[in-house]
């Protein structure tokens, strides 16, 4: 227990691209959590078995964990995983910049790709607007919205694409799951 005046440290959300899809990268929830507390993380708690982490650190030590989990995932499961950390602040940004929300755009059709790093303006030009003909984009910053309508199985707007046109590492979360994780770190 916090005594008074003192204050916690933030809280994050770490975004891992690829787990327990189709039966690869299996890996334990519990196990994964306890990864985050030996890297010196509290209050960890995963959500639904895709590798979404909400823990609280502090912001130096925030800034170096992404690769730090990366790396222990790999020693110790053989698992080459992409982590994307976003704080608290950010992802509640995220949730308000979305333009598909305020378009109307139905939720089920919204995604949200999170990049590791933000692409440089001449890279965002490049993309091919009509890559996958029924769906939308929006780069904003270091998120990429998605309306997506007829689902994540069919667009060809995937990580692979957005990983080789942008130079970076994503992973994509639908919007239910975006709204849960900024529940989890209010």
């Amino acid at each position: 227990m916090k005594g008074q005046g003192e204050k916690s440290a933030p809280r994050y959300v770490a975004l891992l691209r690829g787990i327990n899809v189709g039966g690869k990268n299996m890996l334990p929830m519990k196990e994964l959590a306890e990864i985050f507390a030996t890297a010196g993380c509290t209050d960890v708690v995963t959500y639904i078995q895709s590798g979404n982490v909400v823990f609280c650190a502090e912001d130096r030590m925030a800034k170096e964990l992404g690769a730090a989990i990366s790396k222990q995932l790999l020693e110790r499961f053989g698992l080459k995983v992409p982590v994307v950390l976003r704080s608290a602040a950010e992802l509640h940004a995220v949730i308000r910049g979305n333009p598909f929300l305020k378009a109307g755009v139905a939720e089920d059709a919204m995604h949200v790709s999170f990049l590791a790093d933000r692409p440089s303006a001449d890279l965002v030009a490049g993309l091919d607007a009509a890559r996958s003909v029924t769906d939308e984009f929006a780069v904003v910053g270091r998120d990429i919205y998605l309306n997506l309508l007829n689902g994540v199985a069919k667009t060809k707007l995937t990580n692979a694409y957005f990983d080789s046109k942008l130079k970076t590492v994503s992973t994509m979360r639908n919007w239910r799951t975006v709204l849960k994780l900024a529940e989890m770190v209010a």
